[in-house]
């Protein structure tokens, strides 16, 4: 099959890790495969070299932004229909709202003879009760139309269906989960202690504590201002532990900030963008993941602490109940601060359980969130989809 991809930016994110994983075994696969991106603006870093070498071809629209502005929309339409003509592929699967909104009309406005079966994948959803509700109503009714044009949904977790069907969209178009596939052998690799005492050194963190990890971009409803509230309380009981944040993102400054009037300085650490090849060390030279943000599809994060034998902390929101229980961590109220704070001084604490629940939990996603697992799933919507043609 031809088959063209199409993502608003390469920056890191689950979102863009899952589409070029996606991408890469398509290709071994022998199908020919095209992404189509915009540049990668913003603190978040990019993913453009993880392209390289890997049997797809990669176009960038510049003009294809994550925000509405309507005249480089209407050019990112047009060069995307351009190219649709030009390529003539036998599927179109588009990720992110942008992407998702343009692509699937450009591929739509091709007309019955000539369109490829249309696909949107769904990592997150545009809406949610946090924003503004014009802006909810807008992005809804947004999605609804785009859903008109769309043969198919491939979402992260059965919660995005769920969500999706609940507000009117696509409801009368199938939906298939094919779980957000993680390059499990990183993870999986025993990395030796030397390497994780030397990444505790480099960032200032005794042997001895106990490390609660958080790998979110610095920003919005990714929950670090109510794990540093709970630090409040927890540093006092347990001096040992230490608070560490993965990542970067336009609220750094902030959080330092918050950080410092709470006298906590001593217990937080902020590592700054790493790369996703880094993400496995700096989990297994931790003890707990702890995940707070208010807005998810399903965190990758958390099935990544599980292939790396760590317990999990999250909220229970979208799908995050689907690989985080009492089993392989604990699920807790969104914004519930005492439910956070007992949580994660249980697993200060008690060791063994930390170990019993870390075993758990890679026993639950080995499989599920294996790469090829998600291939398959993909690829046999595709053949489905091109069988009706």
């Amino acid at each position: 099959m031809r088959i063209i991809h199409i993502i608003t930016r390469l920056i890191l994110g689950g979102a863009q890790e899952n589409t070029l994983i996606t991408c890469r075994l398509l290709a071994a696969r022998g199908h020919e495969v095209i992404l189509i991106t915009g540049p990668a603006l913003g603190p978040e870093g990019e993913l453009f070299t993880h392209t390289v070498g890997q049997g797809y071809k990669t176009y960038v629209i510049h003009e294809m932004r994550r925000e509405i502005a309507p005249l480089k929309d209407y050019i990112t339409y047009v060069k995307l229909r351009s190219l649709m003509q030009g390529i003539r592929p036998d599927i179109v699967h588009t990720h992110s709202a942008k992407a998702g909104i343009l692509g699937r009309k450009a591929a739509y406005s091709l007309g019955r003879r000539k369109r490829p079966k249309i696909i949107h994948g769904v990592h997150g959803l545009s809406f949610h009760k946090y924003q503004n509700a014009g802006l909810n109503k807008l992005y809804i009714g947004l999605e609804r139309r785009a859903a008109k044009w769309t043969d198919h949904f491939v979402t992260v977790a059965d919660a995005m269906t769920t969500q999706s069907k609940a507000v009117g969209i696509g409801v009368n178009k199938p939906y298939t989960t094919a779980y957000s596939a993680i390059d499990e052998d990183t993870f999986l690799r025993d990395i030796p202690d030397q390497e994780k005492q030397a990444f505790r050194k480099e960032h200032k963190i005794p042997n001895d504590a106990v490390v609660l990890v958080t790998v979110a971009r610095l920003f919005m409803l990714k929950g670090h201002d109510t794990i540093i509230e709970s630090a409040k309380t927890l540093a006092r009981q347990y001096p040992k532990a230490i608070w560490l944040f993965v990542g970067n993102g336009k609220l750094a400054r902030y959080y330092w900030k918050q950080i410092e009037e709470a006298g906590l300085s001593n217990q937080f650490r902020f590592t700054g963008l790493l790369q996703p090849d880094q993400i496995p060390l700096a989990i297994q030279a931790s003890d707990i993941l702890v995940h707070c943000s208010l807005r998810e599809g399903l965190a990758r994060t958390l099935p990544q602490a599980m292939l790396c034998s760590r317990p999990a902390i999250s909220f229970d929101v979208d799908g995050a109940r689907e690989v985080v229980n009492d089993q392989t961590g604990r699920l807790i109220e969104p914004k519930n601060l005492d439910q956070l704070i007992q949580a994660c001084a249980e697993l200060i604490k008690d060791k063994t359980l930390r170990d019993r629940l870390g075993k758990n939990g890679l026993a639950l996603v080995k499989e599920k969130f294996a790469p090829n697992t998600m291939v398959d799933t993909i690829e046999q919507v595709y053949k489905k989809l091109t069988a009706e043609r």
